[in-house]
């Protein structure tokens, strides 16, 4: 029984990593400095700018791109009826009629408001490939999406809710 317990354990902690990543140091996932960005996104700011901007948990998030608790955060069980965008720049991202319980602990939509708001990057850290999701105005990481999820889009986007601020429909 007690190797099931471990077995158990282990198989949740793997899940926390693939499901929507991990933190990181100094550069981005492919190694890349926010410095070395720059040129590449309509809205630009250095660490120390961002840091003045966001919350310490959204700059760690979002600049350096950890990963929140799994259950744990402020969205991952909203089942109110809004929009969520953007912390860094209010952008609208994902809508309510787009989110899902997909059991890992995140907010997970099926697709985002707007396809351009958001862009895809290869992420290749911690021996896994996988897709990241971050704001196409920023560069800033939002997340992951897997190819795991609901129709109609069979996609999860799975975002870290300090990435977002939850606006309600009136």
């Amino acid at each position: 029984m007690k190797k099931l317990g471990y077995l158990i354990l282990g198989f949740a902690g793997m899940l926390s990593i693939s499901s929507c990543g991990q933190s990181k140091g100094e550069t981005d996932k492919n190694g890349s400095s926010l410095e070395e960005k720059k040129g590449k996104f309509p809205i630009e700011k250095t660490e120390a700018q961002w840091r003045e901007i966001l919350s310490p948990q959204a700059f760690q998030v979002m600049v350096k791109e950890a990963t929140e608790p799994a259950f744990k955060n402020a969205y991952y069980n909203n089942h109110k009826k809004g929009i969520y965008v953007s912390v860094a720049t209010g952008e609208p991202l994902f809508s309510s009629e787009d989110k899902f319980d997909s059991g890992t602990g995140w907010p997970s939509f099926t697709k985002p408001i707007n396809d351009k708001a958001v862009i895809w990057t290869k992420d290749t850290s911690y021996g896994m490939t996988r897709d990241e999701v971050i704001e196409a105005k920023t560069g800033l990481h939002l997340g992951h999406v897997f190819r795991d999820g609901p129709a109609p889009t069979g996609l999860r986007y799975c975002v870290n809710s300090a990435a977002l601020k939850f606006i309600p429909a009136k």
